[in-house]
């Protein structure tokens, strides 16, 4: 629930606070939820969930109801599954991807809902330690992409907060 809470109201920086019109930049930071989470029946792990930072430049405005913006993601996550020392492995994930959004700026004072669309690449590594050779390594790098929906409520010019929410996936 903490986390649920954070990842709602966790303050992002911005450049432009104004919502989103023609040549403004916003960068965003964050942390995601869920997608490293992982518990083991024998053992513990250790886990850094999902952090990331976008950039949105908005290219056009007065597109119907809200603007276009185009930017960038990058993204990392991790997590090491450990059986009391015995073996185990680790696992990363970064993505680097570009962006494609568009923000309905005109529906409410100091909020943006914005839907981005993602496609980039998701890079892997794997690797298994200890005693034992039944322990599989996958390599999963490949295409990432993602469908996102999200607002961002503004409270300055300057600081703003951001939730999302994100339908679709890395690497199969």
């Amino acid at each position: 629930m903490l986390s649920l809470l954070l990842a709602l109201f966790l303050p992002m920086a911005t450049l432009n606070a104004q919502l989103f019109d023609k040549g403004d930049i916003v960068f965003s930071a964050g942390l995601g939820l869920g997608a490293t989470y992982y518990t083991g029946g024998w053992g513990y792990s250790t886990t850094v969930p999902p952090i990331f930072i976008t950039g949105d430049y908005c290219l056009r405005e007065d597109l119907g109801p809200g603007n276009l913006g185009v930017g960038g993601y990058l993204g990392y996550s991790a997590y090491k599954y450990d059986y009391y020392g015995d073996y185990g492995w680790k696992y990363n994930s970064l993505i680097i991807a570009a962006r494609g959004t568009y923000h309905f700026t005109d529906l409410v004072e100091k909020l943006d809902l914005y839907g981005a669309v993602m496609l980039g690449a998701e890079i892997v590594t794997d690797k298994s330690y200890g005693t034992t050779s039944d322990i599989n390594t996958v390599n999963s790098s490949g295409v990432a992409y993602e469908f996102a929906a999200g607002a961002r409520y503004y409270f300055t010019d300057k600081l703003g907060a951001k939730a999302g929410i994100l339908d679709g996936g890395g690497a199969p």
